[in-house]
């Protein structure tokens, strides 16, 4: 019995102290409008159709006199896919699951930035690609959607 119970604390502790606190973080839909509510952390969502969506671009632009670089995501329909993020200030990283989505071929490379370091791009199955953006440091972010054609808006400063 003491094995037992050493045994299912040595399995959950771990989860304990090294696992994701989702509970902490604030959770906000995205906006299909410009907010101009930066946030340094957080889960921000869109729940979308299930049908299929194809990203046909990832452009972004820096304006000096706006102050913030934006990210825009194109895609190939008048609204946007599911989306789930989760923006980790302490790691400098914000992280974008599309579901139902699919990479255009032959998208081209994102460039050089102000805030981003690098992107990666996980095509976790045929129908999903989860994004890794890598900060050069702790920005703000104020995401949102347009529609008609359909892009994921995020403004970094």
């Amino acid at each position: 019995m003491k094995w037992i119970l050493i045994l299912i604390v040595c399995l959950w502790l771990p989860n304990i102290l090294w696992g994701q606190d989702l509970f902490s973080e604030r959770i906000r839909k995205i906006a299909c409008n410009k907010t101009s509510v930066f946030v340094k952390q957080g889960i921000f969502f869109n729940q979308g159709d299930k049908k299929q969506y194809k990203l046909n671009a990832l452009r972004h632009s820096y304006t000096k006199s706006n102050g913030y670089e934006r990210i825009v995501f194109d895609f190939d329909s008048s609204d946007i896919p599911r989306i789930y993020g989760h923006i980790k200030s302490q790691d400098n990283k914000l992280f974008i699951d599309l579901f139902n989505t699919e990479l255009k071929a032959g998208i081209k490379s994102f460039g050089t930035s102000k805030y981003v370091k690098d992107v990666k791009v996980f095509p976790v199955s045929n129908d999903m690609l989860t994004m890794e953006f890598g900060l050069k440091q702790n920005v703000e972010f104020d995401i949102f959607c347009l529609k008609s054609p359909g892009r994921l808006v995020i403004d970094i400063k």
